[in-house]
């Protein structure tokens, strides 16, 4: 039998991928902050921030170096959905990177809506790497449809 090396964060990252799986869980159940399999991956899961003020409900998408036309907003029942694509200016073939933290590829967040959110009045615009989401608060029902964003081109 050989020897093996003994790595102490071997075990340390397993727990810390549990814990995160947790919370996660915790999250969705809580807030209704859902993701399905495969999410997020590539771009990264862009951070959202959602709140009510004066009868309205808002959700704020970070989204840098994300075009409007790469945006798509969509409402189905309850859930909203905010998905897209950052597509990368250069191959990294033509250099060799000292430092890469810019994450590129397709993303997808979903939300569960507050009771009374209306749908039918939903406005999204984007806005230096921000995509703001709103929609009043008050209607009992909501239904399916595709939102179209405003902002700089």
């Amino acid at each position: 039998m050989l020897p093996s090396r003994w790595d102490p964060f071997r075990d340390l990252s397993k727990e810390l991928s549990q814990l995160h799986r947790e919370m996660d869980e915790m999250f969705r159940r809580t807030f209704g902050l859902t993701r399905e399999p495969g999410e997020g991956l590539g771009m990264g899961t862009p951070a959202i921030n959602s709140y009510t003020k004066d009868n309205t409900f808002y959700v704020e998408v970070e989204v840098p170096g994300v075009k409007r036309e790469e945006l798509n907003v969509s409402v189905d029942g309850n859930m909203l959905t905010v998905s897209g694509e950052r597509k990368a200016n250069r191959e990294a073939k033509d250099h060799d990177y000292l430092v890469r933290e810019t994450h590129f590829g397709s993303f997808r967040r979903r939300l569960m809506l507050p009771e009374g959110a209306d749908a039918d009045k939903i406005q999204a615009i984007c806005k230096n790497g921000i995509l703001e989401i709103s929609m009043p608060l008050g209607k009992k029902e909501t239904g399916g449809r595709k939102i179209q964003i405003e902002g700089e081109e």
